[in-house]
């Protein structure tokens, strides 16, 4: 079992239940870990929402433009709207959260920071007394503008966790698979993430608890992981390591007396997988490659087939391309939710930031180039070039839709065929060059220096300059619970267009977790967004949509007339 799941007061409390009330200081809460008051904070007053026994109905309007260029060369534009309605299940469950690595540096943080958000464990630091908190998560630290207070004129500004109903971290029963044997508080010490003072009160929590054994296949992953690899699901039948996942999803589920699983792979960066016709370029063919144990079938691709089999929505959060064709049309057959790929954390937000606002300020970015070293197993892992590559290929990405956007500053692919004469399939793009390095003494204290080479006015030049220090696990972990957090939630929405036909689930590829991702996945034949602030926007238009209440409106008409 779970140690998450060993609560010594019965009954589950869902995110919704009020928190026993307190002077005692020490059991003071952190903003971020508390609860939605019973029964939501937040009623929508309107004709296009209904609250029902079972959950929230609302109506949206879905309002775009349709551009069309005539053969002048002039656009017109025709405005378009497309009626929707959505039910969101108000019943959040006992939820679970499986994950591939526990026992590595993000696993072990992940499971601190529950068990100490969850028993209120503070901690002495040289600077005082630290409260547990789930500070970093967009779900739970981050607000959302709702609307305007009538009696001041102020915005109301509220955490996107009282938008819907959803699961607490809290709340979460936490278990997983990792291919070291260590028990979980020998990892969270060989981790040197936390606070030692943090660490030795949650050591009993977490004493003499391991991971379920793994999958290992030693060509996927580095060589120097190779002494790790002591907790392996035996022999080299990969049906075999599939129906043995199956079965762990299952009998966690099943010991845990669990509503749902969310499965998130944290482990190691694999290689990328070569995309063979009759292989796993369709759903039928991955199904018999894993029969025949091909060398193509990865691990982590093994765990996300296992999570669609089972139903559960499985999250990668590592570069490689586990979600290979096959895959992706195995989640569509049965309607299973996958998201990925790879935690957007540290450098890359902030690059996808920065490149967003050079573009959108007219300045012409004419290359980025990437620099981290740090010291954690990832680094190590990322020393394998096969590896790293998986990694540069995430990161090198994240610029091309904000580029792409402007035509003004960077040539389209059609310009610079008709100017050189030969067919060029990319426009033009900033140079982009990205290195990582294993530095040990470092430890999870990743060091990452970017510079930013821009043409400004009438030839100018400008060079920024940012350096980031920054714990890798702390900021990976809170996303790892936006991630099961939202994928849960989206698990409990469905829709119809207009007023008639059955609801169905949103399709499988969970874009709307892109803000959590460096390199997201999409539904196919439709386009990447790297842009920060638009994949911010998605999320919380959506959610709002949930409830039947418009985007974002930053007009603020009744500032500008009189």
């Amino acid at each position: 079992m779970s140690p998450t799941a060993l609560d010594p007061t019965p009954g589950h409390i869902d995110s919704f239940s009020l928190p026993a009330t307190t002077n005692d200081q020490s059991k003071v809460v952190h903003p971020s870990a508390r609860r939605t008051p019973e029964g939501g904070l937040i009623k929508v007053e309107s004709e296009s929402t209904s609250y029902e026994e079972e959950g929230i109905r609302a109506k949206f309007t879905d309002r775009g433009a349709e551009v069309v260029k005539g053969a002048d060369g002039k656009l017109t534009v025709k405005k378009t709207e497309k009626n929707f309605e959505f039910f969101t299940k108000s019943k959040v469950g006992r939820v679970g959260l499986m994950l591939v690595g526990l026992g590595g540096n993000n696993g072990t943080t992940v499971l601190a920071t529950h068990l100490a958000n969850k028993h209120n464990i503070s901690w002495r630091t040289k600077n005082g007394v630290q409260q547990p908190n789930y500070i970093g998560s967009v779900v739970r630290a981050s607000t959302v503008r709702l609307g305007i207070d009538p009696e001041t004129g102020k915005d109301v500004f509220v955490p996107i966790s009282d938008m819907l109903p959803m699961v607490h971290p809290n709340d979460f029963v936490i278990g997983g698979w990792d291919i070291s044997s260590l028990p979980l508080d020998k990892a969270m010490l060989r981790a040197k993430v936390l606070e030692w003072d943090l660490q030795r009160q949650l050591i009993p929590l977490m004493d003499g608890v391991k991971p379920m054994p793994s999958i290992y296949y030693p060509d996927f992953i580095a060589a120097n992981q190779a002494d790790r690899a002591d907790n392996l699901i035996p022999g080299d039948d990969k049906a075999a390591h599939l129906e043995h996942i199956r079965a762990d999803i299952r009998q966690f589920k099943a010991d845990n007396e669990l509503d749902s699983v969310v499965v998130l792979w944290t482990a190691n960066t694999e290689r990328y997988a070569d995309i063979i016709p009759g292989i796993n370029d369709t759903a039928e063919n991955l199904l018999k490659a894993v029969e025949s144990s091909h060398d193509e079938v990865s691990p982590s691709t093994v765990f996300a087939i296992a999570s669609i089999l089972e139903g559960v929505p499985f999250i990668n959060g590592s570069p490689q391309n586990t979600f290979v064709p096959g895959c992706i049309e195995l989640a569509e057959k049965h309607k299973t939710f996958i998201g990925g790929d790879d935690f957007k954390s540290g450098q890359t937000k902030v690059k996808s930031v920065l490149a967003e606002f050079l573009v959108n300020a007219g300045i012409k970015p004419l290359s980025i180039s990437s620099y981290n070293h740090l010291g954690n197993n990832d680094g190590k892992n990322l020393s394998s070039q096969r590896q790293f590559r998986s990694k540069e290929i995430s990161k090198s990405s994240v610029v091309d839709d904000m580029v792409a956007a402007n035509h003004v500053l960077y040539k389209t692919a059609a310009d610079l065929t008709k100017e050189t004469g030969e067919i060029v399939k990319k426009g033009e793009h900033p140079d982009h060059i990205v290195v990582i390095k294993h530095v040990p003494a470092v430890g999870d204290s990743k060091r990452a220096i970017d510079e930013y080479y821009s043409e400004l006015l009438m030839g100018g030049r400008n060079v920024m300059n940012i350096f980031n220090e920054c714990e890798d696990s702390l900021l990976a972990t809170p996303l790892i619970f936006d991630l099961a957090i939202l994928a849960e939630l989206l698990t409990r929405v469905t829709y119809r267009e207009g007023e008639a036909g059955e609801f169905q689930p949103l399709y499988s590829v969970l874009s709307l977790l892109s803000y959590m991702l460096k390199a997201p996945l999409v539904k196919p034949g439709t386009d990447v967004v790297n842009s920060l602030n638009r994949q911010r926007n998605a999320l919380e238009q959506f959610l709002k949509a949930c409830i039947g209440l418009e985007g974002s409106n930053d007009l603020l008409l009744n500032t500008r007339v009189w």
